[in-house]
């Protein structure tokens, strides 16, 4: 289940409008509205957290492997970094929208352009902004 779906399942369970929840999170409805359809994720883990709070579960229970991908990228390479990696999994995941693919074979080719991400960030340090250089006083890599 990715981030809009868990999204949407726990708004339904605590049974709050998009709107309600927009308010409790301190977002605005048109950002609920872009999470469940799948538009965006959130690009901060604090966003998780109010998420989490509003609805009454725990963070963990929101997040799925994309949107991991997308936080640790924000962390370790800023908004831009972030910016990348969503735009790496939106266009995966178009990629796959007739869904001719087996779940697992999609994991799959997710996982390996996700090492392939860390590889090149890795390999090309001097294209990454200065403070998340991992060779100075930036973040380390995993």
């Amino acid at each position: 289940m990715d981030f809009a779906e868990k999204l949407k399942t726990a708004r339904a369970a605590r049974q709050l409008s998009q709107s309600a929840l927009a308010k409790a999170a301190g977002l605005s409805l048109r950002t609920i509205q872009n999470y469940e359809l799948g538009c965006r994720l959130p690009r901060k883990r604090s966003t998780y957290t109010r998420l989490a709070e509003a609805l009454g579960v725990d963070e963990a229970a929101l997040l799925d492997e994309n949107a991991s991908f997308v936080l640790r990228a924000n962390e370790r390479y800023g908004s831009r970094g972030a910016a990348q990696a969503w735009d790496m999994v939106a266009d995966l995941s178009a990629m796959w929208a007739g869904g001719e693919m087996a779940e697992e074979d999609m994991d799959a080719i997710m996982q390996a352009m996700q090492e392939a991400y860390w590889e090149a960030k890795k390999n090309n340090r001097k294209y990454v902004n200065r403070p998340y250089r991992e060779d100075e006083a930036g973040p380390a890599a995993d």
